[in-house]
């Protein structure tokens, strides 16, 4: 097997078709929500909230979760979300790192907050 360094690449970022290029992407607003099933979920607000609101977890890898609800959240808040699995639940703790309205036309026509949570 041969081992070959890799080599650097010079790149003229005032290149005429690059920049053209990336003028197209400008407006692009990229989002995962799309790549994970929905599951309807419970937030508790504060590690000892004891009123649940509805949400819908719409992705979730390793120590991230992203949430959408129909309510705004602080940023470094703490909360808890359960998940129902039939009978079971399982509950995880997390904090608000990043919150934002949505940007989807069908999240705008009904409130939604898209929320981005550091889990426990």
């Amino acid at each position: 097997m041969t081992y070959h360094k890799p080599t650097a690449h010079q790149i003229d970022w005032s290149a005429p078709d690059l920049e053209s290029l990336l003028r197209k992407t400008e407006g692009w607003k990229l989002d995962n929500r799309s790549n994970h099933e929905p599951q309807h979920v419970e937030v508790f607000i504060g590690w000892r909230g004891t009123a649940g609101q509805p949400a819908v977890l719409v992705w979730e890898r390793d120590k991230v979760m992203v949430l959408e609800t129909l309510f705004p959240l602080r940023r470094d808040e703490h909360v808890r979300v359960v998940r129902h699995f039939g009978e079971n639940l399982r509950t995880a703790w997390g904090i608000v790192v990043d919150t934002r309205e949505g940007h989807r036309d069908e999240d705008r026509a009904r409130g939604v907050y898209v929320h981005w949570l550091q889990v426990r």
